[in-house]
């Protein structure tokens, strides 16, 4: 029983995942600094107020609503995303494109629906595999496939 759970904690996507927790809570920690010491003060520059959202809260009817703490949140969740967008989603997209450049392309992912019985079928057939009507195949699928269009 305890081998089994040995073997789960220690297989490579849980032990990458604790990493990725930590590293993310770290980025979190720095992101939320920057942002309280440099984006809210500038903000509160070019607003003429004091910049430092935190205190910020109203009430109603003696209830108190802290909302600076959410807009200082809302700052640092966006400049979270953003740097995660521009600094890894996007290389991380370009070098995923230049490796699927080199794949050969596989004719039978361009999936369609069929006009008649609306099962799908590749985008190259002439002929739908389950009612048998005639299709006219789809001119970028012919392309890609490298086939000729039909007569």
């Amino acid at each position: 029983m305890l081998s089994g759970f040995k073997d789960f904690i220690l297989r490579g996507n849980i032990v990458t995942m604790a990493v990725g927790l930590a590293v993310g809570s770290a980025f979190t920690a720095v992101v939320t600094g920057f942002s309280t010491a440099f984006i809210t003060p500038l903000i509160g520059l070019a607003t003429r107020s004091t910049g430092d959202f935190t205190a910020a809260k109203f009430k109603v009817e003696g209830v108190e609503f802290p909302y600076g703490k959410f807009i200082s949140a809302a700052i640092a969740f966006l400049i979270t995303a953003a740097v995660l967008y521009f600094l890894v989603v996007v290389p991380m997209m370009k070098v995923q494109a230049r490796f699927d450049r080199d794949k050969p392309v596989d004719i039978k992912a361009a999936l369609r629906d069929c006009p008649r019985c609306y099962t799908q079928v590749p985008g190259i057939a002439s002929r739908c595999a389950h009612c048998t009507s005639e299709l006219e195949p789809d001119p970028k699928a012919l392309e890609l496939a490298g086939l000729p269009a039909p007569r």
